[in-house]
């Protein structure tokens, strides 16, 4: 493979041709020593694998990349360059190209990926909080995907510590458009990367090409619920194949958001109680740090207000009634939570939320155990 490429734009042009993935664009680079000669006989290796009139991406879309790129200020790092991630060096598919906004001085420190379920319960946003903010007070930078759920929590408290996000679209397209203004603020005190070209809307195939990334990048993936067949599991297999650690955040083993971590568990993953599980493991110096409960508990939790008598609100319409039900039981699994947690998780009041969880208690949705506690069924 080689170790560095002069030109950033013959780079673009080579990757940006048509049928040249990361591996095939180090592989010809190799072989012809060289960006420019492996332009130059891209044309002739095509033919010869019986692709008829074949042309390199024309230079003009080369020029008009790196104009949409100056206007979003971002900036190219190129494979071997001075500010390109060092640990992404060794991959057989690293990406010859990134697009970067924001801090790029973050991609040279010590980084760990921390992902996870989208529609994570509360117990598991609680851990990846809790998690994140501990890594970010001992030095490290939090990786992950701008993904709803563990991936947003992990950003959103390693802000102030160092986060960097990867993104499965360009570096200037925000998905999912509900994190725009967790995207603005990693603009403003973090870092986010993506391989794609600039104004690309992710797609499917984006994904995993997104997740080797958010691997290579760590020093190891800490998985946070994981569904049976998910792309934190991708993740975690990219980190195995890339010689990274991979941890995993035991889960009930009837909530399905579990499935995916207990697996990865038994098959060798080093278990996560806590911060210090992936200190001891990782090296990383000192014990996991005490943190404040305005680190761990949502920010500016709802007040709890003392139930007042008074006549009985009316009912709300169905589809209200629907959507908070949904809230509910999306924060709950069969692990039980207190319900005064869950109230400062959705940030309601409790004379609110408090009739809503006795009708999923009548639908057997839902239930509740001693000491104030409840469950998803």
């Amino acid at each position: 493979m080689a170790k560095s490429f002069e030109d950033p734009a013959l780079c673009l042009q080579l990757i940006r041709s048509r049928r040249i993935g990361p591996t095939t664009f180090h592989r010809l680079v190799a072989e012809r020593g060289g960006v420019e000669a492996a332009l130059a006989a891209l044309p002739e290796i095509a033919k010869a694998s019986g692709v008829a009139d074949y042309e390199v991406c024309p230079y003009g879309v080369v020029k008009h990349e790196l104009a949409q790129g100056r206007a979003a200020r971002a900036r190219l790092l190129v494979f071997g360059g001075p500010d390109y991630p060092q640990r992404l060096m060794d991959l057989a598919d690293a990406p010859p190209v990134l697009w970067a906004q924001g801090d790029v001085a973050l991609l040279s420190r010590p980084m760990v990926a921390l992902v996870g379920a989208r529609n994570a319960s509360s117990l598991g946003l609680r851990m990846a909080r809790k998690l994140a903010a501990s890594l970010g007070a001992a030095g490290q930078v939090v990786v992950s995907g701008l993904a709803r759920g563990i991936d947003a929590e992990a950003h959103q408290a390693t802000l102030e510590t160092g986060t960097v996000a990867v993104q499965a679209g360009g570096v200037d397209v925000i998905y999912p458009i509900e994190n725009s203004d967790l995207a603005a603020e990693i603009l403003r005190k973090g870092c986010r990367v993506s391989e794609q070209p600039m104004g690309m809307e992710p797609q499917t195939r984006h994904f995993p090409q997104r997740n080797r990334i958010v691997s290579g990048l760590s020093r190891g993936v800490v998985v946070v619920e994981a569904a049976a067949k998910s792309g934190s599991l991708i993740t975690a297999d990219c980190a195995l194949e890339q010689g990274r650690e991979v941890f995993a955040v035991p889960g009930h083993p009837f909530d399905a958001r579990a499935a995916g971590c207990n697996r990865l568990i038994r098959d060798g993953a080093t278990l996560v109680r806590g911060p210090q599980d992936v200190f001891d493991v990782l090296a990383i110096s000192g014990r996991a740090p005490v943190l404040p409960d305005s680190v761990i508990e949502e920010v500016q939790p709802a007040p709890l207000p003392d139930p007042l008598p008074g006549p009985v609100p009316p009912r709300r319409p169905l589809a209200d009634m629907a959507s908070v039900h949904s809230l509910i039981l999306a924060r709950l699994g069969p692990s039980p939570m207190a319900e005064d947690q869950l109230i400062r998780d959705l940030a309601m009041p409790a004379a609110a939320l408090t009739p809503e969880l006795l009708t999923l208690e009548l639908d057997g949705k839902i239930e509740r155990q001693s000491g104030g506690l409840i469950s998803r069924r």
